[in-house]
This record gives structure tokens, sequence and C-alpha cells, in this order.
């Protein structure tokens, strides 16, 4: 049953190819580029200081990006970026499936008669709105705390140790890697506070294999934490103070969020099955309500100290980030990366209380919960749209984002016009995400990234700082962020997505044009019109459109400066 819904999950994707909706914010736009790139300039596992992806800011240091032992990266060698992206999301859904399933019959629901309601919550959680690109940070969570509680129990032989050593493979250290860690480390010391010497080494052991596999996958990350920075990060400019809001209002908001939603990179859902689980065990719990509450009250308690932790966090970093440069390198706020398990455990922990003659209702709850996440899930459901004949609007498809035919012409008429291939001149994105250049094989000196050098960042400012004098907002988003290292535009705003039609117009748009060609950019990509391109130093070279595209691209090119 289990495998047979993650099949009908994933089956919108099969049929639909590279028409699929992907999530396109910190994924399309971001992420999927990565390891594309890393295999196109054959340096996945090249982790010399000297070794670059030149497509992307002049040459971003290879170090800068995701480890080469993940598979994903693997993947993304073996296939074609879209065919990568869904084997990804198969293969990392369907471990997801299976660690849950057998934490669930060996650990939380165990018994003959809970065996479909294992399947069903097994399916819910494989099929959470989760970024599949990140691997198993999230869903593969339930297989390692199978596998600490095995190790625990001095059972399990050799496959738990296996676990522990694959988790950080798959995973990413800076979301997960620490909390992880403490919360295993936490475990251990109370095992050997309560006289369980033999547990505690036990789990102790895995924390240090955890600790030492995570060190060794994401070596060049520890390296410049830890002994020497091959470049300072544009990240020891992030000013908290400027980007996060103050006072107990706005804390106690982000904490209610991060309880009853979630963050949407950890996977975002609604967890209203839970509070139902959890009233449904008070109200018909064998042995009572006081039972119940005895039971649940540890879980609950700690995600409301997770949820408050997270909702306040940043504002007490704030105060101090100046002063523990650490701080820069992890955001304490993914803690909550451990609130989609944990809810899953209250839920069904709930279940096992229920008597069984509530089995009706344990059904429905497990059937509440599938339904909230596949309802939340926006790749599934755009795209059972897309097949349904009514497309979202605004929401591209793999193919139309991507556009390879519309860039292809592009490729090809500046080859005509230059005698150059793409390597033979650098291009800026506005109106759209860098990612999209990139991934069609243009060498961008825009990209959002989650580290580049800082030197990098303040080359590029004067590019853009017309624009950013202009509109204070965007000012405070690159000077005190700055992962999207872009051309903006304060008529634009942060809208990345400017579709072929209508056709937006900008009117005056500042652009440095002799800073941009010292950095050596010849054109600009807009999707927009601009009304006076001479303004920006530029002139009009063509426009490209397609039919299965989602762009209208305008392609301008620097003015050669007077004699």
């Amino acid at each position: 049953m289990a495998l047979t819904g993650l099949a009908l999950f994933l089956l919108p994707f099969l049929l639909l190819q590279s028409h699929s909706y992907l999530i396109i914010h910190d994924n399309l736009d971001t992420e999927i580029g990565s390891p594309y790139l890393l295999n196109k300039f054959r340096v996945v596992l090249d982790y010399r200081p000297s070794a670059v992806v030149p497509s992307i800011m002049n040459g971003l240091p290879r170090n800068a990006l995701r480890s080469g032992l993940n598979p994903t990266v693997w993947l993304f060698g073996a296939f074609s970026p879209w065919a990568a992206y869904l084997v990804n999301q198969v293969l990392v859904r369907l471990l997801g499936l299976l660690g849950m399933w057998a934490l669930l019959r060996r650990r939380w629901l165990p018994g003959p008669r809970r065996r479909w309601l294992a399947a069903g919550l097994a399916v819910a959680w494989a099929t959470l709105p989760i970024y599949s690109i990140y691997g198993l940070t999230v869903l593969g969570q339930p297989a390692l705390l199978l596998a600490v509680l095995r190790l625990r129990a001095g059972r399990g032989g050799w496959w738990p140790w296996l676990l522990v050593v694959a988790f950080p493979v798959w995973s990413f250290f800076v979301f997960v890697g620490p909390f992880l860690g403490g919360a295993m480390a936490g475990l251990a010391l109370y095992d050997a506070w309560r006289g369980r010497q033999a547990a505690a080494l036990r789990v102790g052991a895995a924390t240090g294999l955890l600790a030492l596999m995570y060190v060794v996958v994401e070596w060049p990350l520890f390296y410049s934490l830890l002994v020497t920075q091959q470049f300072v990060s544009h990240r020891v400019e992030h000013d908290l103070q400027r980007t996060v809001a103050f006072g107990l209002g706005p804390g106690l908001r982000s904490a209610a969020n991060f309880l009853l939603l979630g963050q949407y990179h950890s996977s975002q859902f609604f967890r209203g099955a839970m509070a139902l689980a959890m009233l449904a065990a008070l109200a018909w719990g064998r042995g009572g309500w006081r039972v119940a509450a005895r039971r649940l009250a540890p879980w609950l308690v700690g995600m409301v100290a997770v949820a408050l932790f997270c909702g306040f966090v940043l504002q007490a970093v704030a105060v101090v980030q100046h002063r523990l440069p650490l701080l820069h390198a992890f955001n304490l706020t993914r803690l909550g990366f451990l609130l989609p398990l944990a809810s899953f455990g209250v839920l069904a922990l709930s279940l096992r209380l229920l008597p069984g003659r509530r089995h009706t209702v344990a059904a429905l709850l497990v059937a509440t919960q599938l339904f909230i996440g596949l309802l939340m899930n926006a790749e599934w459901t755009t795209n059972l749209r897309e097949l349904a004949g009514h497309p979202k609007k605004a929401q591209p498809t793999y193919a139309q984002y991507v556009a390879a035919p519309l860039f292809e012409k592009i490729e090809a008429y500046l080859t005509r016009r230059t005698g150059l291939a793409p390597s033979g001149y650098r291009v800026g994105c506005l109106g759209f995400a860098p990612a999209v250049a990139q991934l069609n094989d243009f060498y961008t000196l825009d990209s959002n990234q989650n580290s580049y050098p800082l030197r990098y960042k303040h080359q590029f400012r004067p590019l853009i700082a017309g624009e950013l004098a202009k509109d204070p907002a965007l000012r405070t988003y690159f000077d005190a962020w700055g992962n999207r290292c872009y051309f903006f535009s304060h008529e634009l705003g942060r809208d990345f997505l400017v579709p072929a039609m209508p056709v937006r117009t900008v009117q005056d748009w500042a652009l440095d044009a002799a800073a941009f060609r010292k950095m050596g950019g010849r054109f600009i990509f807009s999707a927009a019109r601009l009304a006076s391109p001479a303004r920006s130093g530029l002139r009009p070279v063509a426009d490209f459109a397609d039919a299965r595209a989602y762009w209208h691209i305008y392609v301008y090119e620097v003015a050669e400066p007077a004699p």
C-alpha cells in the first residue's frame, strides 16, 4: 500500500517529465544549477583552492558549493538536469518512506492492527512538501532516529552503524548536522546520568561517527572554519540588526509559525492533524486523559521550546553577531528542521494511545495528515492542474522556465555577431534569475549563492549602486544580506519572474556601464524592455521570443566608450 501511494504521488512528475512544475524559490533559481555546473566543469571532487566554476561570478570558488560526495551531485553527472532532479526526488522520497515505515513498525506503531495506519502515515511523510534537492536532510531523519534507538538498546547488528555513516553523505550539515549531533550527545549524557553506561557509550560513539562523517563529507567547509579560510565570505556582512524584526510580537508570531506551519525549507505544512490526534488521545486514550497528557507533554513542551528558540534566536544573535564570527556561518533557526519529525512523533504516539475500537478515528487522522501534506505540496498540486489542463498562472514549468530553445537562439545569434562562444563574454540578467542563463551555459556576473567572496560583492555593488540608491528596501536587501547578487531594478523590485506577456517596461534603469565592462560584462539579458537603454550606457541588440518559453528576452550590449 505504501509503495503504491508513493507511486501515485510521483505519477504526475513521470507523466509531465520536463513539463512539470518545480519549486522555483531557492530551488530552480539556485540549487539545481550548482550540481549541473560542478559536473560540467569537472570540479566535483576538486577541492584545491584554485578550483573555480568559471561561469558563475567570474570564477566562483568551487568550495563555495556543495560537497562532491553528495549523491545528488553524482546524479547530475549521470543525467540531464531535469532527469537528475526527477531521479533524485524518487530516491529521496522512497528512502524517506522506507525509513518512516521502519520507525513506525519497530517503535511508534508496532503490532498487526496498526499496520495500515503505519503505511498511511509513512506515505504522508514521504509526500510532504520538502526540498528534495536537499537530499535526506528531512526525510532521512526517521531512519537515523531508528538507528540511534537500536544502538542505544544494544540491538540491530551492523546496519544501524551503516545508517549513521550514510546519513551525512546525503544531507546538509549546515541545516541539521549540529542539531542532530547535539540531540544525540544529549541522549548519551542522559543515559550516563541514569547509570546506563553501555547505552551511553554506544550513542556517544554514534555521535562521534556522525560528526566524523560530516567532517569527511563537508571537508572544505570545516577546513575553512577551523584551519584556513580560502576566501572571506560575503556572509560576514550579514547584518541581522537591519533585517530582523525586533520585539515580543514579531518573535511570538515567528514562533507560532514554526510550531503550527514550520519553515518552508524544512517542510511547511499545517500541524492540524497532530493537534486533532492529541485531542483524540486526551478524550479516548487508554488509561484516561492523565496517561495521555503524561506521555504527550514532553513532546509538546519540546516542540514549543524549539519553536520559541527559533522565533527569538535571531533577535539575540543580532546583538552579538559581530563578536562571534561563527554565527555568520550557521543559521540557528534551522533547529526547526527537527520539527517535522517531532510532529509525526506526536501524531503516531497519539494514535498508539487510542483503543482498538477507535480505529476509524485513527484512520481519519492519518488521512487528514496525508491530505494536508498533499494540499500544501505546491509541486504536486500545480502539476495536477497542469495535467487537468488548468495550469496555474505565473508558475512556469521546468521547460518553460529554463527555456532551452529560446536561449539556443540567443547563443546562436550572439555567436554569429561576435564570433565568440559564451565563455568569451559575460552577461547580466534583469527580471529573471541568473540560474536560467547558467543552465543554458552562459557565463553570468550575477548569481544567487549562499556564500561567495566578499571582495566580489564589493566589486559588484558599483554596477547596481544607482538602483540601490533609489530604493532603501533593495539597498538593505543587498547590503545587509546579499545572497542574491543580482542586477536590481527599483521598478521591478524583487520580482525575478517577469513573464513574456504582458510586456513590462523599465522606464529608467541605472547601470554603471564602465564598471560592468571592467568586470568583463558585455550583454544584459532582460525579461523587461528598457525604455531608455542609452541612459545606462547600453544599446539594443535584438529581442527573442519562443512560444514554449516563459520569457521574452531583450538583449542589450554595453556601448563602447567614446574615444
